[in-house]
């Protein structure tokens, strides 16, 4: 998803910490209470959003935690951008895998996590010669540096860590999955769909979020479902855009996001390439049932045949006849409650940050 908004804590550059630390929190070989720096380009991404978070969360559970953001340009240009320092009070440094050398300090544990796979083959047909060749001789370079440099990986998914796996030869990746705020991401007391029936797409209007198939499933749907999605219409890149498909715009707020969701009664999301799907997990805890990819990382998000349909990639019929399946209120009444619970069960934040912690502590402690 694209990030919807930017805490006014982040401004500065830090976080600042707020509780003293618990004995559960650990400390690392120096001694000194366990903090994390996260010295990260902003790109608008959900590496955005997971990086917010867990900053976030970390500082809320008395662990100092802080992000230096680095402009969009430091990935592609990176001797433009100045070389951040290390604050004094960090003990370990957090990286996303593309963060290019030129930003990761030496002398601290580093921690490196991968949140998608542009490298698989399966997304190769999708992609340009020029963000081909971006991928394969910056990117991948990248990547092998900061994985081979790190003192220990982490994964957004087991279909990312396999990727790494494969690609980079890296067998100690940990999956940690992204979480969700669920008394945030929440859904609103309707008990039957709407009519027409209501669609959802959040994201940017790209090839590999499938974006170029949203405009011919509605057209297969018909009058009988209505497409709402970010972004503008020129942004879907087809001049003539069938009359079910309504643009929201940018939503600029997380309650405008969830309100988004509450507000649907499915997401389509036909992409192409995740390293996890956030946007899926983030519309499952609000009920709303996903119809998505049957491919990448989404089958380890959604539990096909009971919180979402997945289909295979590129199928138009195979989309529109998942949203077909969801329009009678009693089927789609079970799958939002099965999204649900799902979400509680495997994804909710507690969940997820007490293993960040826990991984953090294991670290300092090797």
């Amino acid at each position: 998803m694209e990030i919807q908004e930017t805490p006014n804590q982040l401004e500065d550059g830090l976080f600042e910490q707020t509780k003293k630390p618990t004995s559960a929190q650990s400390v690392n070989h120096d001694s000194r209470p366990l903090g994390v720096w996260f010295p990260t380009i902003r790109c608008g991404t959900g590496a955005d959003v997971f990086t917010i978070r867990l900053a976030k969360a970390l500082n809320d559970r008395g662990i100092r935690a802080g992000i230096t953001w680095l402009p969009h340009r430091a990935e592609y240009a990176p001797w433009s951008v100045a070389i951040p320092q290390p604050p004094d009070w960090a003990t370990v440094v957090h990286i996303n895998s593309w963060l290019h050398r030129r930003f990761i300090p030496k002398g601290l544990p580093l921690v490196v996590t991968l949140h998608s796979s542009v490298h698989d083959p399966a997304y190769k047909p999708y992609k340009n010669w020029l963000r081909t060749l971006y991928h394969r001789f910056w990117v991948k370079p990248c990547e092998a540096y900061s994985i081979g440099r790190a003192t220990a990986v982490t994964a957004v998914s087991q279909y990312t860590a396999d990727q790494a796996l494969a690609f980079f030869g890296r067998q100690d990746i940990a999956v940690l999955y992204n979480w969700i705020d669920t008394e945030v991401f929440c859904p609103d007391s309707r008990h039957h769909p709407h009519h027409p029936f209501r669609l959802l797409f959040i994201g940017k209007p790209s090839i590999r979020k499938g974006a170029d198939l949203l405009p011919r499933i509605m057209q297969i749907l018909g009058p009988d479902f209505e497409l709402r999605y970010t972004g503008e219409p020129k942004n879907i890149g087809i001049s003539d855009l069938p009359d079910n498909m309504i643009s929201i715009g940018n939503l600029e707020s997380e309650a405008a996001v969830v309100n988004a969701y509450r507000e649907a009664d499915a997401l389509l999301f036909p992409t192409r390439l995740e390293g996890f799907g956030l946007v899926a997990l983030e519309a499952q805890a609000c009920g709303t049932p996903v119809i998505a990819t049957n491919g990448s990382s989404l089958p380890e998000v959604v539990a096909n045949g009971k919180t979402g349909i997945l289909c295979p990639a590129d199928s138009l019929e195979a989309f529109a006849q998942a949203a077909r399946k969801l329009l009678e209120p009693e089927d789609w009444m079970r799958f939002s409650k099965a999204a649900r619970n799902r979400a509680i069960a495997i994804f909710e934040e507690s969940v997820g940050v007490d293993a960040w912690i826990r991984f953090y502590g294991r670290l300092a402690q090797d």
